[in-house]
């Protein structure tokens, strides 16, 4: 019996098109490495299936006063103003030195949703367990076709239907120079997945995560902090205040540790 609704698959495909629009991490998250494929089916939040992704935006770099990596959720996930953006593109427009500091602090575009872990290769204590997925640019265009693009009437809502009409997602990790790149990845054609019962997809359904509170959200005063810590190397804010004016986009790149 399919676990998955007409009303429900609706609701998925309009939040992620509302989302389109709008244009190191917890141990539940997937881990992925170069050289090998992992298998998981999709599942949608079922509470809410309009909550099926949660769409973010992500700033990192390595401390300007430490050495050490740090991150932030940017405030533009929820159209707030963003004081690490904001300085990040005052730098741009500086001198050389400022530039080439602005060109170290990554801004990255980033997805999470569910998965079941059909087979993880690295990781195999994983497979049979729900694990957040989180992805970048190449994985959500083969999501986004399958859901509402060229891919969409042969997959759909197979994408997250836990029954043998359902398909899973064939991830593959490879590696281009020093970048992981998952342009191969597919879905696969519809499967049984190994000892699924409409028991066992009840206990799968509930066991999903809330992905809106995957990652705690810094305040804006926080990331004021953290620009004058691990930016401007001061310990107090008003020594380097941030441009109030200043609040352009600024352009979506990757790391090379975090999936794309």
């Amino acid at each position: 019996m399919s676990n998955i609704t007409n009303s429900m698959f609706e609701s998925i495909r309009g939040a992620l098109a509302s989302s389109e629009e709008k244009s190191s991490g917890p141990a539940n998250i997937l881990r992925t490495e170069p050289g090998n494929t992992y298998t998981v089916r999709l599942l949608p939040f079922t509470s809410d299936p309009s909550k099926t992704f949660f769409h973010y935006f992500q700033h990192g770099w390595n401390s300007f006063a430490t050495g050490q990596y740090v991150s932030a959720v940017s405030p533009q996930t929820f159209g707030e103003r963003d004081p690490i953006g904001e300085t990040r593109y005052k730098l741009y427009r500086g001198n050389e030195s400022e530039k080439a500091q602005a060109g170290k602090i990554i801004r990255s575009e980033k997805w999470l949703a569910n998965a079941y872990i059909v087979n993880d290769p690295v990781n195999p204590d994983n497979n049979g367990t729900v694990m957040i997925l989180r992805y970048g640019k190449q994985l959500h265009k083969v999501i986004a076709n399958a859901i509402e693009g060229d891919d969409a009437s042969e997959l759909g809502a197979r994408i997250f239907d836990l029954s043998p009409n359902g398909c899973n997602l064939k991830i593959v990790v490879e590696k281009q120079g020093d970048y992981p790149t998952y342009v191969s990845s597919k879905f696969s054609f519809p499967s049984e997945v190994p000892g699924m019962d409409d028991e066992k997809i009840k206990t799968v359904m509930d066991s999903t995560y809330t992905l809106n509170d995957t990652f705690s959200v810094k305040s804006y005063d926080d990331l004021k902090q953290m620009v004058s810590e691990h930016i401007h190397c001061t310990s107090d804010v008003d020594d380097e205040p941030v441009n109030e004016s200043v609040s352009a986009p600024t352009p979506v790149t990757t790391t090379p540790s975090e999936p794309v």
